[in-house]
């Protein structure tokens, strides 16, 4: 092979750099342009909205805390109704422009148009849900509670084995059910009621020996709710469980709401919310 004289071999090659320059500057500038279309997209002017200029934001009825302080998610007071004005506020919007609405359960994340832009109901993600909603980023991550009345045989149980027997309520459509068939694997089939008053009062008038649901719930119906009663213990829910936000299926709203909750977990609001309406997790046993 001929040697290539070094001044055609310096100019080859400054060509080379230069074409190689040019393609990352392409580069840079399409990063840079998908980032300012992301961003705009989420403008306040330019979110599709349920009602133009206002965000509707669901929650059930009622509304417990920590989550929604006197059943009241306008007053900001409670960790979801904090969680949805910290969410409005990335997205531009003031107190005054989110407007509540009351959405049960189930609803929230079955298939169909949404009457709300998102909603915070403790709803946990998952594939089934998926298939009919949308979820943002989650906002929380939750072990599951095991709460009994305080003269139960099982207070003292200690492993998932001594609850084997008990009777077990929990709330219809919630991730406790597959939970408790997971990981406790009780010997009676679970009892399963329409909403959260209807297994409270299940455990209140001894139709079930116990009541599962997510930890942070448990905590407030043993020291605000159920008298007497005994929080026996916390186990992990299969494939952990964490909260998002639920949206319409193929939402242009959702990047919108998971990139506001990533803002706000990066700056550290989002742990300041959660230690402030939901605090450390009190020091239960878990259950093996």
């Amino acid at each position: 092979m001929p040697k290539i004289p070094r001044s055609i071999l310096a100019v080859a090659l400054t060509a080379i750099a230069a074409v190689s320059l040019a393609a990352c500057g392409d580069d840079d500038d399409a990063a840079s342009s998908t980032s300012q279309t992301t961003a705009t997209a989420c403008q306040k002017a330019d979110l599709a909205l349920v009602t133009p200029g206002t965000l509707t934001v669901a929650t059930d009825s009622p509304a417990f805390p920590p989550y929604v302080i006197d059943d009241d998610p306008t007053s900001g007071k409670g960790f979801e109704s904090a969680v949805a004005y910290a969410v409005a506020e990335e997205l531009g919007f003031t107190a005054e422009e989110v407007k509540w609405i009351r959405v049960p359960f189930n609803s929230t994340f079955a298939p169909g148009p949404k009457k709300f832009d998102f909603d915070l109901n403790q709803v946990s993600i998952n594939a089934e849900r998926q298939a009919g909603a949308d979820f943002s980023s989650p906002y929380y991550t939750t072990p599951q509670g095991v709460l009994v009345a305080g003269d139960s045989e099982f207070a003292d149980a200690t492993t998932v084995t001594e609850l084997k027997d008990a009777q077990i309520g929990v709330q219809v459509g919630t991730t406790s059910l597959d939970a408790v068939n997971a990981v406790i694997a009780p010997g009676k089939q679970v009892r399963v009621f329409n909403d959260s008053n209807d297994v409270v009062r299940a455990l209140k008038n001894g139709q079930v020996d116990a009541i599962v649901t997510d930890l942070p719930t448990t905590l407030y119906l043993r020291d605000a709710v159920v008298e007497g009663s005994t929080l026996v213990g916390q186990f992990e829910a299969p494939g952990g469980d964490d909260w998002g936000a639920v949206l319409e299926k193929d939402s242009a709203l959702t990047a919108c709401v998971s990139g506001a909750i990533d803002s706000l977990r990066d700056s550290g609001e989002l742990a300041a919310i959660t230690e402030e309406w939901i605090g450390a997790e009190a020091p239960v046993l878990a259950l093996e």
